[in-house]
């Protein structure tokens, strides 16, 4: 009975050159490298033309490049960012052909939004990974005077709901006090003020002389 040995693994590998393909992959071995650049290769939908073909590889390189991988983590998701990319084109492509049913042009559009939103995904996991999506937020010379309080972070108000009375209310605390002269008081006693019927006229006689008749002398 036959039994298969388990392969080993070479670390020192003196034909592997330590990152000279690690744009590629991320990785400072570059049997790695060079798997991974395959492994996205062949998930391209290769043209029949032997150019046409080139151009493929080496635009996929260039992808894995451009993303910069810088472990193999991120070029383990690289690689798939490039192989969602190229499905879900293949599917919006392939939705385009007018000489399908209805069924098939839906089935491969839905196909793609899926491949779509795996790619955002894979994006979203390149981010995180590489610390995009933390917010650090640094305070310095912070004074607190006795009595007050310190707040970190954005402060927003609510505007008051009558924007006229809000108005109103900052005119009014712009107009500064101005010194007024002072009120007279009320006098302890009031001042009669002579009235025009107070003033003594001479009264005129009320007796009329009367012509008396001579009748009757």
């Amino acid at each position: 009975m036959s039994t298969k040995k388990p392969a080993a693994v070479v670390t020192h590998d003196p034909e592997n050159p330590k990152g000279r393909l690690n744009r590629l992959g991320g990785s400072l071995s570059d049997h790695w490298n060079s798997v991974l650049a395959n492994q996205a290769a062949n998930t391209l939908w290769l043209s029949k033309d032997l150019k046409t073909q080139k151009r493929q590889y080496i635009a996929t390189a260039a992808a894995l490049i451009g993303i910069g991988p810088t472990d193999e983590v991120e070029g383990m998701i690289a690689a798939q960012l490039i192989a969602a990319h190229n499905a879900a084109m293949e599917c919006y492509r392939r939705a385009m052909i007018s000489e399908q049913t209805f069924e098939s042009r839906r089935e491969n559009l839905s196909q793609a939004n899926k491949l779509s939103r795996t790619s955002a995904v894979l994006l979203d996991a390149l981010n995180r990974h590489r610390g995009k999506g933390q917010q650090k937020v640094t305070v310095e010379h912070v004074h607190v005077h006795p009595g007050g309080q310190a707040i970190v972070g954005t402060v927003e108000r609510q505007p008051p709901a009558n924007s006229s009375r809000s108005e109103n209310l900052h005119d009014a605390q712009q107009i500064t006090h101005a010194p007024q002269p002072a009120m007279r008081s009320q006098n302890a006693e009031p001042e009669l003020v002579p009235s025009a019927s107070d003033v003594e006229r001479p009264m005129s006689d009320a007796r009329r002389n009367v012509a008396r008749s001579t009748e009757g002398k």
